[in-house]
């Protein structure tokens, strides 16, 4: 039974009974308050120059042209 879906529904009654109707909420909580990053919301300035790297960065290879053009503004 162990490793079935019929074996976690019988897990997840036992830690209820065990731990209170609220355990998963609360564990669910605790990783929540966890986090402390913020993500790109917290430092708009590194959203932008993350955003800058994705749109540079090709991954097709340039035509002769588009390299010749490339080589003509650089120079």
């Amino acid at each position: 039974m162990a490793g079935t879906e019929e074996g976690g529904k019988a897990a997840a009654k036992t830690n209820r009974a065990r731990h209170g109707a609220d355990f998963y909420a609360r564990i669910g909580a605790k990783g929540g308050k966890k986090g402390t990053t913020g993500g790109f919301f917290a430092n708009r300035e590194l959203a932008r120059i993350a955003g800058a790297k994705g749109g540079t960065i090709s991954r097709r290879t340039k035509t002769a042209d588009k390299k010749k053009q490339d080589f003509d503004l650089a120079a």
